[in-house]
């Protein structure tokens, strides 16, 4: 081990020069890494680009292949400053499925959960969706029958072919990414929330055990998620949804059949959904 060292720094004193051209040629190979990296991003906005305008054309022939197929041959006015009803109406549509299939994550806590980066503005895909959606919503016609012009329904195809292809590649990235992007403690929280939110949810539960596990769901999610008021709005009403009739006329039937008992049904007492629940305590009897 000595004479390897010594021999090193033998070498090192006599060729001590070499150390400029390899620091030469390591700045010239993060050059290189650097500017394949812009390469790499150019071509990646570049494919965005490529994409937005094969679905814009996409929708404009499905749209004129369907106005052919009812009105049949016809002579296509090339200067019509109008745009074509049915077309706007194929643009609603498009729109509209789009805006549904983003609101099935925005409004959906279980999916938010297990894909996070479809609510992170922060995510530089999603952020790029966001702005697609807001153009889109901004250039939208008030209505199918409205009056439009030809570069009003050319920037509105536009737009909807962007959004289309934006949602499509956020979508993929998020499921790519999952919950990556957090800590290992942070993955343990998203998990609890995960299993409260079953319960939160569960119409077998009892009113009590659901509130109790929809108020530990926001806790877990609390810092990690930024739930919309949507969200919470519809969850809400999961939770607090009423029990089947079977489950709630049970108790009372037991009750009324027993003699000696009070006509209201024993009150569930409140437990943790993820600890074991404690033992129910017997009726006092009466004096």
């Amino acid at each position: 081990m000595d004479e390897f060292i010594q021999g090193f720094w033998n070498f090192a004193g006599n060729y001590w020069w070499l150390i400029f051209p390899i620091m030469g040629m390591a700045g010239g190979a993060a050059k290189a890494w650097e500017q394949g990296s812009k390469r790499r991003h150019e071509r990646r906005l570049e494919t965005l680009r490529m994409k937005a305008q094969l679905k814009t054309a996409e929708i404009e022939a499905r749209a004129l292949t369907q106005q052919a197929k009812r009105r049949g041959p016809s002579v296509v006015d090339t200067t019509a400053s109008v745009a074509p009803n049915d077309l706007v109406a194929r643009l609603f549509a498009e729109h509209d499925e789009i805006t549904a299939r983003w609101l099935d994550y925005e409004l959906d806590v279980a999916k938010l959960i297990a894909f996070p980066a479809m609510s992170d503005g922060r995510q530089p895909l999603t952020a790029a969706f966001l702005r697609a959606k807001k153009t889109a919503d901004a250039l939208r016609p008030a209505s199918a029958e409205a009056k439009v012009s030809e570069q009003q329904i050319t920037e509105y195809l536009q737009a909807v072919g962007d959004y289309a292809v934006a949602f499509e590649i956020a979508e993929k990235d998020a499921r790519r990414l999952r919950d990556s992007t957090f800590t290992e403690p942070e993955r343990k929280r998203l998990e609890r929330a995960q299993q409260l939110l079953k319960v939160a949810v569960d119409e077998s539960a009892t009113q009590a055990e659901r509130n109790v596990a929809y108020k530990r769901v926001r806790e877990e999610l609390d810092g990690l998620i930024l739930l919309s008021d949507d969200a919470v709005t519809v969850l809400e009403k999961q939770v607090a949804r009423e029990l089947p009739a079977g489950a709630a006329t049970a108790p009372a039937s037991a009750a009324d059949s027993a003699p000696g008992t009070a006509s209201e049904p024993e009150r569930m007492p409140i437990v943790d959904p993820l600890r074991p629940a404690p033992p129910r305590t017997q009726p006092r009897e009466e004096a």
